[in-house]
């Protein structure tokens, strides 16, 4: 049960990690591509910067560095444009696979209580040469039981939590990847 305790500490103290920092880098712009390509045709590079840097989100970020090296040629632009989209990507991706391991072992931990409560009962049994008492089976079983549902009250919400986020990252990495090619073309 101590093992299965820690990992649901973790699995906690991740998942809020990961929510504060989503929630901070949630789109404040709405339109942001659009404004910004339109203060780029009306000459106004500074404006849009700060615009940029006023979201503060992933997707301003992208176009910032984009409004940043606008002059260069196509290929660097990007070239830099995916460097730093790859940087943002890893700042998501961020304790995201601890979630998906925390998640696959709790189950494990679970069933590992589960195998030795049984061999605890089946033991009991061998001592008593046979002569089976509910009562006294009934630690070993309640102990299989008890870690087979912590590990699952453990492994189920940390799965979800896992996979919330990873649709997230996946989200806003379409987003800049719309925000850049649509800078890029334009």
């Amino acid at each position: 049960m101590w093992p299965i305790l820690l990992c649901s500490i973790i699995s906690v103290t991740l998942i809020l990690d990961r929510s504060h920092y989503f929630y901070r880098a949630r789109v404040r712009t709405p339109n942001i591509c659009f404004k910004v390509k339109n203060l780029l045709k009306e000459g106004e590079p500074e404006s849009a910067l700060k615009l940029c840097e006023k979201a503060g989100d992933p997707i301003a970020h992208i176009l910032a560095v984009g409004i940043h090296i606008r002059h260069r040629g196509q290929e660097e632009r990007e070239k830099l444009i995916s460097r730093a989209g790859s940087k943002i990507i890893r700042q998501l991706d961020k304790n995201l696979r601890g979630l998906a391991v925390i998640g696959s072992i709790s189950t494990l931990l679970g069933l590992t209580g589960t195998v030795t409560g049984m061999i605890k009962a089946f033991m009991k049994i061998q001592e008593l040469g046979g002569r089976v008492d509910a009562s006294v089976l009934a630690g070993g079983i309640w102990e299989a039981l008890i870690t087979t549902a912590a590990g699952l009250f453990v492994a189920i919400p940390t799965l979800v939590a896992y996979y919330y986020f990873e649709s997230r990252v996946d989200n806003i990495s379409f987003q800049m990847k719309d925000a850049a090619a649509e800078l890029l073309e334009g």
